[in-house]
This record gives C-alpha cells, sequence and structure tokens, in this order.
C-alpha cells in the first residue's frame, strides 16, 4: 500500500468537534493523531497519574461505598474549560507532562496485585484527565479487567459521540459525568464544539437508562457560570425526569465547590452558602443530592 498523501484529511469520530486531521496532524485534544490516513490514539496507555483512591472521591457516593478503586488518567482533553481543575494533565500533550506506558494487562495485573494487598480494592477508576479521548485503552483495559472479576469506573465529560459508547456498552460499572452548565450557550461560552450540549445530555439520558451502570452527575459549582439557581432547578427536573422518571430514586448529583485554578486562578472560591442553597434547589426534584469541598 502506498503512503497517503501528504494533503489527504483523516476525519476523527471521537468527539462532536470531529477534527480533520492532516497526516500527522494532533487533534484538538492533544490525544488523536492522523497517521496513515486513520486517526489512532497515541496517548493509549500513556498513564500521569496512578493512585489508590476512595471510590467518594471520584465522587461516587452511592456505588461499592468505603471500597478503593486504582485511578488512573493520562493527558488531553476535548474542552477548555477555564476553571479546569486538573490542566497540568488535561490541557497538555505528551510533551507537556510526564508518561509512563503501561499496557492494558499490566494494569489489571496492578489492580489485582492491590486487591490481594487490600481486598477494599474493587476495581480501576478512569479519571483525572477526559479518560474518552482514548476511549479505545478504556475498553480494552475494561474487558480485561472484568475478566478479572474488577469494576471499571469512567469520570468523563460525556461530550462523546454515540460510537464511544456503543464500544463501551457492558463495560461501564459506575460513571459520574460532568454537567458543566445548563445549556447550549453555556457549553459554547467554554468553546465546546457544536453540538456538545446534545451530546453530554445524550451520554447522561443512555448511562442512566442502562441496569448495567450506576450514573452519577457533578457541576462544578463556578461563580457567574453555573451557580444560578435556575440552571440547577433546570438541570436537576431533567435528571429527575431520565429513564422513565426514575432519574429522581436512580441518579445521584453532585454540587461542588470551585477553588481557584489554571485560568481563574485569580477567582474566588465559591462561598458555601451558595453551594448549600443550590442543593436546597435541587433536592426539590433528586432524591441523592450532594455537596463537595466544602
Amino acid at each position: 500500500m502506498s503512503a497517503p498523501d501528504a494533503t489527504s484529511v483523516a476525519i476523527c469520530d471521537a468527539c462532536p468537534r470531529r477534527c480533520r486531521l492532516a497526516e500527522g496532524a494532533l487533534g484538538w485534544c492533544r490525544a488523536r493523531r492522523s497517521v496513515d490516513g486513520r486517526v489512532v490514539p497515541e496517548g493509549y496507555g500513556r498513564l500521569t497519574s496512578i493512585a489508590l483512591d476512595p471510590v467518594e472521591k471520584k465522587p461516587l457516593s452511592r456505588f461499592m461505598p468505603g471500597m478503593l478503586v486504582l485511578s488512573v488518567g493520562g493527558y488531553g482533553c476535548n474542552l477548555r474549560c477555564p476553571f479546569c481543575q486538573n490542566a497540568t494533565i488535561s490541557q497538555v500533550g505528551s510533551t507537556g507532562v510526564g508518561w509512563r506506558e503501561v499496557a492494558p494487562d499490566e494494569l489489571v495485573a496492578l489492580a489485582v496485585a492491590e486487591r490481594e494487598r487490600d481486598a477494599r480494592v474493587a476495581g480501576i477508576a478512569y479519571t483525572y484527565n477526559e479518560p474518552l479521548v482514548c476511549w479505545e485503552y478504556v475498553r480494552d483495559c475494561a474487558r480485561l479487567a472484568h475478566e478479572a472479576g474488577l469494576a471499571n469506573v469512567v469520570v468523563t465529560n460525556g461530550c462523546v459521540e454515540p460510537g464511544v459508547l456503543d464500544a463501551l456498552d457492558g463495560l461501564v460499572d459506575a460513571a459520574n459525568v460532568d454537567l458543566k452548565g445548563f445549556d447550549a450557550a453555556s457549553y459554547d461560552a467554554l468553546g465546546a464544539p457544536p453540538g456538545a450540549w446534545d451530546r453530554v445530555r445524550g451520554t447522561i439520558a443512555r448511562l442512566a437508562a442502562d441496569p448495567r451502570c450506576h450514573l452519577e452527575v457533578t457541576t462544578l459549582v463556578v461563580p457567574g457560570m453555573s451557580d444560578s439557581e435556575e440552571g440547577v432547578d433546570v438541570a436537576a427536573r431533567w435528571l429527575a425526569s431520565l429513564d422513565g422518571g426514575r432519574g429522581r430514586e436512580e441518579v445521584t448529583y453532585h454540587l461542588t465547590r470551585f477553588f481557584p485554578r489554571w485560568r481563574m486562578a485569580d477567582a474566588a472560591p465559591t462561598p458555601v452558602p451558595v453551594v448549600r442553597r443550590l442543593a436546597e434547589v435541587a433536592a426539590r426534584h433528586l432524591d441523592h443530592v450532594r455537596v463537595g469541598n466544602c
């Protein structure tokens, strides 16, 4: 087969940004590249962070409470939220941070070894950056994890194409999806790709309807961006309506206090009373509402 023409373009189908990449070009997420005429996950298996965490830290408050998960992350993200809490890894590429390559079988073996040392270790969490920019790695690890009797947890912004969820079908035991805002305009303000709002809602709705996946949702309460009572009321009402109305009892909603980070390093932290008031608003519609960082 001849080498692809230097002017040829490959289209990434991982998220609604649909990056059009010339040969050798890197996608917006900084983790996917055009190679030999197709888009590949360059960040596959390149881990920047590995830690043993309580599952509640993901946060998951109603999934395997008291258990631990081996939390792993790489680099890159398909959003550029100015308030990013993990910008040192999520907003860089392979040259911006140290990483080491860990194959799926190595990762699962590491988790199994941790479980042998501590019976509370229940699974693997794909987190820290946006793990689904390299969804192929999550898929391959998750398959082996299930074979080893380990649970899979995904912490994601949910801004992915349906095909990614198809590839992970039946492999995700629990997910926490970041709900960055409450309408399309709020996502546009974050520089998200066209259609991001619809994709995020679609991801949440699909996971809520999947009996094999426990779902929790988190909104970082950022002053002036996601701290309106009206917005939280709309979000909580919608979450309650999911899965034929079972969302009220099944979906847990976390409202988390913002602390200054990245491009909002000079902003003030969210006042604690604001977070607690928003939790009261959400509790009008949902049985399980949590506050974080308060």
